[in-house]
């Protein structure tokens, strides 16, 4: 008996189980809950680095293309030559939409959010054939490269009709990054700003469970189908506490609007205890480790625009919130004046940021089905104590 009660004593200890004599323990956002095994990422502790099966992220956008970290994601290593060539052709090969397909994005209201018209497409998508949880990894791992291949073209689609211009088709010659640029503009820009473009898909493609992902493993343990899952973490990755953040970060900074206010405005945003976008991240203690990467390719977009005022109010905000709030910039900070310098409208930030997830949430969806508990966590009732109705009519 004694063993037992040191054994239970531990468990409570460690948060294994979350009671007291009074009330049960509350971890609100789940922080700090361990819910289940992964191995698509993690941060590594002893070197702060986010890592895709193993491998820092760095280092992978330093000597990698998208379609590389793509394979490796998906299917669990990186690819040799052969196994590359293979996976772009069929990647490239499922691009085009349907025309049924092009006429349900055409309908779409202009003055939807673009994250409201790729779930949508996406949610279509999933009404074109039957599936289910649970089935073979083979039939998901085809739908996830079909995902993969589409949901670019689906975002170019619907961008060039809110512009009220024609679709722009697209080409299987060219690369995931350059084919998009293609199909938004018509045209590709400089080597320079395609590779910043793929290494800004490179460190968005995976980031454990962060909400829009454990929102789409929720939706998986129900057995329900990969597109379901999906949509469902679009829904998740849009608000601007998660992925809508690298749209608030360009928003606050048009707001700055130059140098000269960086500093004023910031002093009276903690004056007035506002949130800061861009800046803060629940797993990195010292710095995201995605984030010097990022801000290289900034750097190196800044150059080539010619524009310094973006980077310029990066330098100020970056100096004070670390120097005075030991506060760090997250990976959507760097990005966001990144996108802008590249053309792309503000409101696309986010459907850029599921062009590259889609990976990781495919990842994690086939993790969840391959050893799958129905996730459904307990709550504490903090209502009302049972009570009788008072009918306004007596039933006879």
């Amino acid at each position: 008996m004694a063993k037992k009660a040191a054994i239970k004593k531990a468990k409570v200890r460690s948060g294994s189980i979350s009671r007291t004599k009074t009330a049960p323990k509350i971890y609100k956002g789940l922080a700090g809950v361990v819910t289940d095994t992964t191995a698509v990422s993690k941060v590594m502790p002893e070197t702060n680095s986010l890592t895709y099966r193993g491998y820092a992220v760095q280092d992978l956008a330093a000597n990698c293309t998208f379609e590389e970290v793509a394979y490796l994601i998906l299917h669990g290593e990186l690819p040799n030559r052969r196994k590359l060539n293979t996976f772009k052709k069929k990647e490239r090969s499922q691009r085009k939409l349907t025309k049924a397909h092009i006429d349900v994005i055409a309908k779409f209201p202009r003055r939807a959010h673009p994250m409201d018209t790729i779930r949508t497409a996406v949610s279509y998508l999933g009404t074109t054939e039957v599936a289910w949880g649970g089935e073979p990894l083979e039939s998901d791992l085809e739908r996830a490269i079909n995902l993969l291949a589409k949901i670019p073209t689906m975002i170019a689609t619907d961008f060039r009709f809110r512009q009220g211009q024609k679709r722009i088709a697209p080409r299987t010659d060219l690369s995931m990054a350059e084919n998009f640029f293609h199909m938004c503009f018509g045209k590709i820009p400089p080597k320079k700003v395609i590779r910043a473009f793929d290494i800004s898909l490179i460190l968005y493609a995976e980031h454990s469970f962060n909400a829009s992902t454990f929102t789409g493993r929720v939706i998986t343990s129900t057995r329900s189908d990969i597109y379901s899952a999906i949509c469902g973490a679009i829904g998740a990755l849009k608000g601007p506490l998660h992925g809508g953040a690298n749209e608030a970060v360009m928003e606050m900074m048009k707001r700055i609007g130059g140098s000269k206010n960086a500093e004023t405005w910031l002093r009276n945003a903690f004056a007035n205890k506002d949130l800061v976008m861009g800046f803060g991240h629940r797993v990195y203690k010292l710095g995201d480790s995605r984030v010097p990467t990022m801000k290289s390719c900034l750097r190196d977009l800044t150059e080539w625009a010619g524009d310094t005022k973006w980077l310029e109010i990066y330098e100020i905000m970056e100096n004070i919130m670390v120097s005075e709030k030991k506060i760090h910039p997250n990976l959507d900070f760097p990005s966001g004046p990144a996108y802008y310098l590249m053309g792309f409208p503000i409101n696309l930030y986010t459907p850029i940021f599921v062009m590259a997830r889609i990976t990781g949430w495919s990842a994690h969806y086939f993790e969840q089905n391959a050893d799958n508990s129905l996730i459904r966590p307990l709550s504490a009732y903090g209502g009302k104590a049972q009570r009788k109705v008072k009918p306004l009519v007596k039933r006879k």
